[in-house]
């Protein structure tokens, strides 16, 4: 059963993947399981910050604000604040990612990329974009998947 959803949101996140070379109902999937379409979810991962993050700011490159937003996953489909930089966002604030439009091009654009360093493996490149922390997290994203398939809202 599809989640209560804004079908513009849907329709958004279909066209988006769809301009991305992406399939829009693995794209609706990732956003049903990172943030169950709340366009403001933020989630902090202080793994990542000690991990990625925290060398960046012991160095003097980066200010504490900054350094703790890119430390975060934003928005529809949680980009991390980190990646997105590293990627080449660059508004002034990483909170601009809860925007739809602004979150699911940068997460469809990151999830394209892990497409293309997967050879197209699907399963591998979900596992990417999870961070390898879940191994079932590909499954539950296919397992989605149905929800959005074919010309269903």
């Amino acid at each position: 059963m599809l989640p209560p959803v804004n079908p513009e949101i849907i329709e958004l996140a279909r066209r988006t993947a769809a301009a991305h070379g992406l399939e829009p109902a693995l794209v609706c999937a990732v956003i049903e399981q990172e943030s169950a379409w709340d366009q403001w979810a933020v989630r902090y991962e202080p793994a990542f910050l000690s991990r990625y993050v925290a060398p960046l700011y012991t160095a003097g490159k980066l200010s504490a604000t900054e350094t703790y937003t890119r430390s975060m996953s934003w928005g529809l489909m949680q980009v991390m604040g980190q990646v997105a930089r590293e990627s080449g966002f660059d508004g002034p604030s990483l909170a601009e990612l809860c925007d739809p439009p602004t979150g699911v091009e940068w997460g469809c654009r990151l999830l394209a990329k892990r497409l293309e360093r997967a050879h197209g493996d699907v399963a591998a490149a979900l596992l990417a974009w999870n961070g390898g922390a879940n191994p079932a997290y590909p499954a539950e994203v296919l397992s989605r998947a149905r929800n959005y398939s074919s010309k269903r809202p």
